[in-house]
């Protein structure tokens, strides 16, 4: 350091006196040590032309000073005239003014009077030597004559230091001075232009200065740098070093634009000679060129000695901020590195598990990658000293004992990072053989478990069982542990307390399934040794004994009295052996039982284990995909890959997958851990966060705008930059789908663990979690269609929760329409997409859309939307069981829908089912609690017999009864209930008070039918008798009662009819019957039942009237369903029933 200070003094003390000579040879070149005037100072004066230097010479090489004709000569201030003396006297060499100056006077236009006092003017105050004095007299006659004869008379007046030659003419001044040195003017061939010679010598004179300014500002300058001291901190030396730097440049600059000016001032003096070559410089011009010249070498040796000054300076600077770099980078890893060791003192756990071992494992790689960044800095920081010191760094001794800490600290990481891995792999190995004996145990009891015990009693099924067995057996040498002391000593270095039972336990397992083994050994060996005996013959009586392999003790009594005594003998023989078989095939089984639990354990273990390992694993790519593509779309240094459609599109691209990472990451994960050890309870951590998996249907939904865009920017360098940091094979959009591979991978594993646990406790759990994620797979699947729907003017979050959705054939049947359009509809059905809500059913037209991917799915074009207030259903269509239909307004409109399937269709119309009875149920509860309010305003009092409440709970109650298909037999009770056969040729008359009168349906836009339920001028009394009901005890086909205008039961007539729905035997007397059978109609009973006889099987049997089809005539179908009100207000429910206008406040029975 001491060196480099001494040095640095040496080098300014030499630049300090180069500068100042140079500002000295400055001044002497421009003679401002003698004279200190300058053109600029003086500029206005020289302007004026009363005197200039042309620069001519005389014979002897004397300067000629021209004193042209100047009218005003006489009032030019003695000062200003002085001035320009002065300086012209100034400018010539000290060689050429030591000779002399000659000057000529031009007086030839003024008069002798002006001459004279001019003349002694000039002689007066010329400030130089004189060499001689060329007098042009005035040229008039007059004026010649008279100066002729005042010049002899006054001659001692002009008595001068020199002579005065008084000339005539101008080729007179030719004989004492060169036609050349001579401005035209006065006859001579010298070029002279008096603006140009001011200009160049005002050029000059400001080069000079700006040479001596600028050696000036050096010499301050490296004196400032020379006495600047070096901080301490690298931040405090960059702002020295920039400081410095920065002046450095800007006087460069100074004396760069120095130079040019220098060189810009040489090439105009020598512009004459560029423009013609045969051209001669003046004495003058030449004096100037010379004295450019020298002001740019001065200026070239300033620069030199400052660029010598600064390369010292800078490279002290420089290495006074390489030296607090290295200082603050050692601080900064040595801190570091000290964390990294302190970490390591805490990495003693050697593991519980081959999982935790590998886990453990794992993290000692991420810590060593993650410490490695520290230890690689450390030893570049050693590597970076090593080259300071080989660079001869002034501060070798502070730079060393650090490279030489740093090098230790590095030895001993990398030697407890070695240690630390030999302990984990010695931990891992033994875990290998704790897991290996382990699944080997697992594997056995499984085979134990899964050996059937039946197959067992036969010889050959005893052999094999015991050869696999013994198989299996085989294989423990390579699978379990043979010396417990071994494992002891050989693990001596990592075994704890802990891990040591855990061996035990082990060990102990293995024992225990060795010992299963061998009971199950000496069993099957029984049963085969037991198959080996001679079988004994047997008689074939009884004949339930030979159907039976364990005879029944009670079943050999009652046969005994017909056999004889030795075959009662052989029997009782058989018996006892069979019982002793039987008590030991118990025992075996009993054991075997124990066997399967635990199978049945292992197995939920294995399901449990891939559920937690592929979640982690679903959290560690989700987190993978977030900040390595979602963060770095914000990283700026990443802004130049983003293309212009990619850019403000994150939330496009990846949707809600932050959210879906956050909730599994924080909640799902950790609670699933939570079952680890009871697996089969796991069901409820997914009960219990059902809520948030909705998350995934807005993930889903944004779906296809993200595929979109995937497909536009998938060639975006951006992508491919991250997938290669990130070092995937995989792109992008295998990582986006992954959120939907995964709500779909629950309902499978969930299945496989209901599979396992079907007997435990938390079944019932398992099984609702299943059938809740399978909802929201399916409310995931609508919302997506639901999404495609387009040209729909509404809010569809208005028409309340999407319930189903389907493409269907559809038939339209509208009374208002034209009868041709009528007849061609029925013939060509429209291919629609149906979107059932809770309060509106859309018609839309499913339109495929060109290409790939999520750009491929349909898009459903809105036709039409029925409101659910007003809509009803016929459950079945004569002639195709996979039809029904849905009318609208009292069947002004009617569509005959085409399900793909029966299932479908049946699932279609238990829904609307649903719908339009729970829409029912809200008009019946707000037309009672109207109803309850009038009741109490009434003067009387209300009786128990009349209570409109009392009614409803009969109805609800009778609701809750039947809730089975009113298709089906069963709806009717048992077999018990049914009518009796009618005796041939006798019939069963219909009972005339079963009867109900049907009313006209007609449409009301009140929502939920509740404007119709307020009419109370009916009686109570008929709703009392009615029991809160219409007469719809026997099912009637509303469809066909609603044209015909018919009202009741159906009537019976006599022939053939078609069976429209499958008939299952739902008592003895019930006819089982299929869809499209001939049946003959032989009685009508009650209840809406009719005795048939199916002329495809012969059999006869009660059906009901609405499961039939008239095999000639139009026939509709068998069961509707409405709940658009009646033209009197009152809601309408038809399922083979009808809601009586009697009672405001009541319903017909619903059917399903």
């Amino acid at each position: 350091m001491r060196f480099w200070l001494r040095n640095e003094e040496m080098a300014l003390e030499e630049m300090v006196q180069r500068l100042n000579a140079v500002s000295k040879r400055a001044d002497e070149i421009m003679h401002q040590d003698i004279v200190p005037l300058c053109a600029a100072d003086i500029k206005d004066q020289l302007k004026k032309r009363f005197a200039y230097l042309s620069g001519g010479r005389g014979q002897d090489g004397c300067p000629v000073i021209t004193f042209p004709d100047y009218p005003t000569f006489s009032d030019i201030p003695d000062k200003e005239f002085q001035n320009v003396m002065t300086y012209l006297t100034s400018i010539p060499s000290s060689q050429d003014t030591g000779i002399g100056f000659i000057l000529v006077i031009d007086r030839r236009q003024d008069k002798w009077t002006s001459v004279k006092a001019s003349v002694l003017r000039i002689a007066a105050s010329f400030p130089a030597n004189l060499q001689l004095v060329l007098v042009l007299r005035p040229t008039g006659f007059f004026q010649r004559t008279l100066s002729d004869i005042a010049f002899k008379f006054n001659r001692d007046d002009f008595k001068m230091k020199v002579p005065i030659i008084m000339l005539s003419s101008v080729p007179e001044l030719h004989g004492y001075i060169d036609k050349s040195q001579l401005t035209e003017d006065l006859g001579g061939t010298l070029d002279y232009c008096h603006s140009r010679w001011l200009c160049h010598r005002t050029a000059i004179e400001s080069f000079a200065l700006m040479v001596k300014q600028t050696a000036q500002m050096l010499q301050s300058f490296g004196t400032e740098l020379a006495e600047t001291e070096l901080p301490n901190d690298v931040q405090s030396t960059s702002l020295v070093l920039s400081a410095h730097t920065e002046k450095k440049d800007k006087m460069k600059e100074d004396m760069k634009l120095a130079l040019q000016e220098g060189h810009t001032i040489l090439e105009s003096i020598r512009e004459p000679l560029a423009k013609n070559p045969e051209y001669s410089l003046n004495q003058d011009q030449l004096d100037n060129q010379t004295t450019v010249q020298r002001l740019l070498a001065q200026l070239n040796e300033t620069e030199a000695a400052f660029d010598e000054f600064w390369a010292k300076h800078q490279q002290k600077l420089e290495q006074c901020l390489q030296l607090r770099h290295f200082e603050q980078n050692f601080r900064e890893v040595k801190v570091a590195l000290d964390l990294v060791s302190q970490k390591m003192t805490t990495l003693a756990d050697v593991g519980n598990s081959l999982a935790h071992v590998e886990h453990l494992l794992k993290d000692l790689a991420n810590f060593e990658e993650k410490s490695n960044v520290s230890v690689e800095k450390a030893r570049a920081l050693c590597l970076e000293g090593s080259q300071l010191i080989e660079n001869k760094h002034y501060a070798v001794d502070s730079i060393h004992p650090k490279c030489n800490e740093l090098q230790h600290l590095c030895d001993h990481f990398a030697a407890e990072i070695g240690k630390r891995r030999n302990l984990l792999s010695k931990s891992l190995e033994l875990h290998g053989l704790l897991e290996t004996s382990m699944k080997w145990c697992d594997e056995g009891i499984y085979l134990l478990a899964s050996q059937p015990v039946d197959k067992c009693q036969s010889q050959d099924g005893a052999e094999a069982a015991l050869q696999e067995i013994e198989k299996f057996l085989e294989t423990g040498a390579e699978n379990k542990i043979q010396e417990l002391n071994k494992i002891y000593k050989e693990y001596e270095s990592i075994l704890n307390q802990d891990l040591t039972e855990h061996v035990q336990k082990v060990f102990q397992k293995q024992e225990s399934m060795e010992e299963m083994f061998h009971r199950r050994q000496v069993s099957l060996k029984k049963l085969a040794a037991k198959q080996t005996r001679p079988v004994q013959p047997v008689a074939p009586r009884p004949e339930a004994f030979t159907k039976s392999p364990c005879p029944s003790p009670g079943i050999r009594r009652g046969s005994e009295n017909s056999s004889s005594s030795e075959g009662n003998a052989l029997r009782r023989g058989n018996y006892r052996r069979a019982k002793s078989e039987m008590s030991e095939n118990q025992q075996v089984r009993s054991g075997s039982t124990g066997d399967e639990e635990e199978s049945l354990a292992i197995l939920r273990r294995h399901v449990m284990n891939e559920l937690l390992d592929t979640e982690r694993v679903y959290v560690e790519e989700l987190l993978c995909v977030l900040e390595g593509y979602a963060a770095e779309m914000d990283n700026p240094l990443m802004m130049h890959l983003i293309s212009t459609s990619l850019q403000n599109k994150k939330d496009v691209l990846f949707g809600n997958m932050e959210e879906i990472y956050h909730f599994h990451n924080r909640i799902f994960l950790r609670e699933l851990e939570n079952y680890i050890d009871c697996p089969e309870l796991v069901g409820r951590c997914f009960l219990e966060r059902m809520e948030e998996f909705q998350i995934y249907e807005k993930y889903c939904q944004n779906k296809p705008r993200s595929e979109s865009l995937w497909r536009q920017c998938s060639d975006c360098p951006f992508f491919q930059e991250c997938q290669k940091k990130l070092d995937h094979k995989l792109s992008l959009d295998s990582y986006l789908l992954k959120p939907v591979q995964r709500i779909t991978k629950y309902q499978l594993l969930l299945k496989e663990m209901l599979k396992y646990s079907k007997n435990c406790e938390g079944a019932e759990d398992l099984q609702e979690a299943l059938s809740s994620i399978l909802g929201i797979l399916k409310a995931v699947n609508d919302s997506m269609h639901l999404i495609a729907i387009t040209g729909y003017d509404g809010n569809l979050n208005d028409l309340g929760k999407l319930l189903m959705q389907g493409s269907f054939s559809v038939w339209t049947d509208h009374k208002k329409g034209h009868s041709k359009v009528k007849d061609l509809a029925r013939f060509k059905p429209m291919q629609r997409h149906l979107f059932l809500h809770e309060k509106a059913v859309l018609f839309c037209k499913k339109r495929e859309e060109n290409g790939e991917g999520y750009e491929k799915a349909p898009s459903y074009s809105y036709k039409q939307s029925l409101n659910m207030t007003a809509v009803g259903i016929t459950e079945n269509v004569k002639g195709d069981n996979k039809k029904f239909e849905i009318w609208y307004n009292a069947r002004e409109e009617v569509y005959i829908v085409q399900a793909p399937t029966p299932e479908i269709k049946a699932a279609w119309v238990n829904e609307i089912r649903k719908v339009l009875t729970s829409q029912l149920q809200a008009c019946r509860e707000a037309s009672q609690h109207r109803a309850l309010e009038q009741s109490q305003s009434l003067p009387l009092p209300a009786s128990s017999n009349t209570s409109p409440s009392r009614g409803n709970t009969k109805a609800v109650k009778k609701l809750e009864e039947r809730k089975t298909d009113p298709l089906s037999l069963e709806g009717y009770g048992s077999s018990a209930s049914l009518p009796k056969p009618p005796e041939k040729g006798k019939a069963s008359p219909t009972s005339p008070d079963k009867k109900a009168k049907r009313h006209e349906v007609k449409s009301d836009p009140t929502p939920f039918g509740l404007r119709g339920w307020s009419k109370t001028s009916h009686s109570l009394d008929a709703s009392e008798d009615n029991d809160g009901w219409s007469s719809a005890e026997e099912p009637v086909n509303s469809s066909d009662a609603e044209e015909d205008g018919g009202a009741g039961p159906r009537k019976l007539v006599p022939g053939k009819y078609t069976v429209v729905v499958d008939q299952e035997k739902g008592g003895l007397e019930a006819l089982p019957a299929k869809s499209g059978d001939v049946v003959e109609v032989m009685n009508e009973g009650d209840e809406g039942l009719w005795y048939v006889r199916n002329l495809t099987t012969s059999k006869e049997g009660w059906v009901p009237a609405s499961s039939l089809s008239t095999l000639i005539g139009k026939s509709r179908s068998a069961q509707c369903l409405s709940s658009s009100e009646s033209g009197a207000g009152s809601a309408l429910l038809s399922s083979s029933s009808s809601c009586s206008e009697s009672c405001s406040a009541t319903f017909s029975d619903l059917k399903g």
